[in-house]
């Protein structure tokens, strides 16, 4: 009798289990998935009744206020990234699995961006209605939420990663990312104004691709090492 059966699992079938389980937990907890979307919506319809209706002044802000939504909307959902894993035993056995943690804790990264960073994307070309935005920007919002969002997951999961064990982590957790997540704001808010001017924003989005295949790569052996550390 094999006492490791699941030593014969693929690293595929390992990653798309842990990746189908997640998607599923959300799902029966719909909280999950509507609260961070919900709290962005939010956020987006007060500025209007903050700032005044003025059209100019809100299609100026508009880049910064749903970038800013988006940011704290996936710090929103972050701590539960890992934190009932680590309640009820399913991250030990996942450090204890013969797969590669880099395999498994990207697979929750990816679950976790797709139940709270896509329904980001979808939505926000609605919302930039309310704050007049420029028409010929539109586009770049969506590429800047489509290349963004996964960085501030990735980013977002070290943090979690290394605040798992603590049982009122939430306020270091953002001191530990927010410095993360600046320059993702700065060169997307860049990209998303540039071209609302009508000028190349390239570059931005360059910037912005070569954070997520960096955070791609690297995200995933710190996330490892960091729960490792953290439930030692």
């Amino acid at each position: 009798m094999n006492r490791h059966p699941n030593i014969n699992i693929s690293y595929t079938r390992a990653f798309l289990t842990i990746l189908k389980r997640d998607i599923s937990i959300a799902i029966r907890h719909r909280g999950d998935i509507f609260n961070p979307l919900l709290f962005f919506v939010m956020v987006i319809t007060l500025f209007p009744l903050g700032v005044g209706p003025e059209p100019n002044v809100l299609a100026r802000i508009a880049p910064g206020i749903i970038w800013v939504a988006a940011l704290l909307s996936a710090m929103l959902s972050l701590e539960r990234l890992f934190k009932a894993d680590y309640n009820d035993g399913t991250l030990e056995q996942m450090l204890l699995s013969p797969q590669p943690l880099t395999v498994l804790v990207l697979a929750k990264i990816l679950a976790h961006w797709l139940l709270t960073g896509i329904p980001l994307v979808l939505i926000s070309p609605l919302l930039a209605l309310l704050l007049n935005f420029e028409s010929s920007a539109y586009i770049a919002l969506i590429i800047t939420l489509a290349l963004g969002t996964p960085v501030l997951s990735l980013l977002g999961a070290i943090g979690v990663a290394l605040t798992v064990g603590l049982n009122k982590g939430g306020v270091l957790l953002s001191l530990l990312i927010l410095p993360l997540y600046i320059p993702v704001l700065i060169f997307a808010t860049g990209a998303i104004d540039a071209a609302g001017m009508n000028l190349p924003y390239g570059g931005q989005l360059a910037i912005i691709s070569a954070m997520l295949i960096g955070s791609l790569i690297m995200a995933p052996f710190a996330v490892g090492a960091a729960l490792k550390v953290s439930t030692n």
